[in-house]
């Protein structure tokens, strides 16, 4: 990899630490409509403020679906269908995370975005999420032949993003109609 590459990657994943919070906070309370992600789901597992402990166990975790699924189960959080799927999914494709994100003090903050949070930041750069990812109806496969196309391909997505995003997508959308902000409808 060139120097020039490697300036211009570490500037973007400098320009993405600094938006992710304020992708999270838009994604937060004024997109409330939007179901939560896997990420937001497991800081409510881990409690106010969070068991940081426990995030890490979570962390270093290598579990498949239905052992993840169990996990959750054991945690006695009331959990809908939707968000126990959604939560083991984003669980499954993530963890386990690297050991130097897992060690971090600030683990809370380190963890990867969740579907919807791709959503918010990937989608709306280029159109409307309300017609792009609201109202689609596509299972797994079909949300990850999304980035087949030519301008998808070039989005700056990992795979594991790719995948986060696909299984959050087919657990949660389509929403109805009624349920996304009338400003956010075009």
């Amino acid at each position: 990899m060139t120097a020039a590459r490697r300036r211009r990657r570490l500037f973007l994943a400098v320009v993405g630490a600094l938006l992710l919070p304020v992708a999270q906070a838009a994604a937060g309370e004024e997109y409330a409509f939007m179901p939560k992600g896997g990420r937001a789901l497991l800081l409510e597992l881990a409690g106010t403020p969070p068991d940081v402990a426990e995030l890490r166990r979570v962390a270093k975790a290598r579990r498949t679906e239905p052992e993840w699924r169990a996990y959750v189960a054991s945690r006695k959080k009331v959990l809908t269908d939707r968000e126990l799927a959604t939560l083991v999914a984003y669980l499954a494709v993530n963890m386990p995370l690297p050991d130097e994100t897992a060690k971090r003090d600030d683990l809370a903050s380190a963890l990867p975005p969740d579907g919807r949070e791709l959503g918010w930041t990937q989608c709306q750069s280029c159109h409307s999420l309300f017609s792009s990812h609201l109202t689609q109806i596509r299972d797994v496969q079909g949300w990850r032949n999304v980035f087949l196309s030519p301008f998808h391909r070039e989005m700056k997505m990992s795979p594991q993003e790719r995948e986060e995003f696909a299984r959050y997508s087919a657990i949660n959308m389509p929403m109805k109609i009624e349920d996304v902000p009338s400003d956010l409808r075009f």
